[in-house]
């Protein structure tokens, strides 16, 4: 058997074991280490298994991950969300289904300083699910904005998703963080739309809105000031070169301590807990990480990437076409993977295609994340239905997975957009880099 139709196998076999429940790290690594075998030979294949876990886990640029983690942990338990709430349903209250509104647009904010889509999501269904059922909102479009607003966390810096993609297809984690905050913006309001349009078309689903005072208002900004401190102490200083992604990670996670200490939601208990809960998410991450380095050894050897690269670069079709076929590939992935794994098992596939047809990484990195979102809000995987699904108890699965259903159609909105218009998604890191 030819190294090309190896590799075909290879490929097959993964996604067939993700499919029966085996560990994805696992199975890329399972995979990979049986391949590079039968490639070359088992000595090796075995000097991957002695060289790739230590030098890639000692590899000081993926000290971002768990600094990164470890400020979202902190964020998370320190309380910011509910003055980004607070001031978001005050300023917002004229639109249809404002407190809707207000948690896609909390959740934005509170992405900017978290990173992690679960946590997003898990502190928006805590926050925001109580005050929309307390004033009778519908249901399925308070767990549906709760579920696409946690989306965003993967969109707008910091990204983890972001950083690995930017470690494994060696890019400017930097470009990538600016690269992803318009199109972010504009998800948002796209979602934003989605409910106001809901609440137009569903008049029962939403009461009437509530009316505040503009010393309400401007009272409630205060709640925002210290996500705006740490987003451009860690942000703007990196964006600015005054410190490295590394550096603005370790800023970041001691500013996060410091409102968790100054907001006296800090114990000893709280302070293990995000340590452990960073720990595990590091884990996981990394034991995925290790696993797409050991399968993309074995790809680099059969040459299918290349290949794949020349035989769709010589395809007498319209690149763009190539590119909303690798979008739908995405679509489909997400169905059954969540955005990591998609992330590190299809660059190493994709990404010499995107190069050879002439396509800018960076842009070709928010295409992707915006397409493994959907893989959040959709079966059988749907990780952000099944956290406010586990959350709110009483919601039925099946209703919450309903209620996401408009907002999957404002990320197709999104990606058809920064597909034609791919200066939506390079116009800051151009301007903030220099380009």
């Amino acid at each position: 058997m030819d190294f090309f139709a190896v590799g075909l196998l290879g490929i097959a076999v993964m996604v067939g074991l993700i499919l029966l429940g085996v560990n994805i790290g696992m199975s890329m690594f399972l995979v990979g280490f049986i391949g590079y075998t039968y490639c070359v030979d088992f000595k090796a294949a075995f000097s991957l298994f002695k060289t790739v876990p230590f030098s890639q886990a000692a590899s000081f640029s993926l000290s971002v991950i768990p600094l990164f983690v470890l400020m979202g942990q902190f964020a998370f338990r320190s309380g910011l969300t509910e003055g980004l709430f607070d001031a978001a349903r005050k300023w917002l209250n004229r639109l249809p289904g404002s407190l809707a509104v207000a948690t896609v647009a909390a959740a934005a904010g509170f992405s900017a300083i978290c990173g992690s889509t679960i946590a997003t999501t898990a502190t928006m269904t805590t926050v925001a699910l109580p005050q929309m059922r307390k004033y009778g909102y519908d249901d399925g479009l308070s767990a549906g904005c709760i579920v696409a607003g946690g989306t965003l966390g993967v969109l707008i810096p910091p990204s983890t998703v972001f950083i690995v993609y930017g470690i494994v297809a060696e890019q400017s984690i930097g470009r990538l963080f600016a690269s992803g905050i318009v199109p972010g913006v504009i998800l948002a309001l796209f979602y934003s739309m989605t409910v106001v349009l809901y609440c137009k078309l569903r008049p029962g689903s939403a009461p009437e809105r509530e009316s505040f005072t503009w010393r309400e208002r401007l009272i409630s900004v205060k709640g925002i000031g210290p996500v705006v401190i740490l987003f451009v102490a860690v942000i703007g200083g990196m964006f600015a070169g005054i410190f490295t992604a590394n550096e603005a990670a370790a800023i970041g996670a001691v500013i996060g301590l410091v409102f968790m200490i100054v907001s006296r939601r800090f114990s000893w208990g709280s302070f293990k807990q995000s340590l452990m809960d960073s720990a595990s998410t590091t884990a996981m991450i990394f034991q995925v990480l290790l696993g797409a380095y050991v399968f993309n050894y074995f790809l680099s050897v059969t040459r299918l990437p290349t290949m794949l690269a020349e035989f769709v670069g010589g395809l007498p079709i319209n690149r763009y076409f190539i590119v909303l076929f690798i979008m739908v590939i995405f679509l489909v992935l997400g169905c059954i993977m969540d955005s990591l794994p998609i992330v590190l098992l299809t660059v190493p596939i994709f990404l010499p295609i995107i190069k050879e047809l002439g396509f800018d990484p960076i842009w070709y990195g928010v295409l992707m994340v915006l397409a493994s979102d959907q893989g959040l809000m959709t079966p059988p995987v749907g990780m952000n239905v099944y956290i406010v699904a586990g959350m709110a108890k009483d919601i039925p699965m099946q209703k919450v997975f309903k209620g996401t259903l408009p907002f999957v159609g404002a990320i197709f909105a999104c990606i058809v957009l920064v597909v034609f218009f791919p200066q939506i998604s390079l116009w800051l890191p151009d301007l903030l880099f220099n380009k």
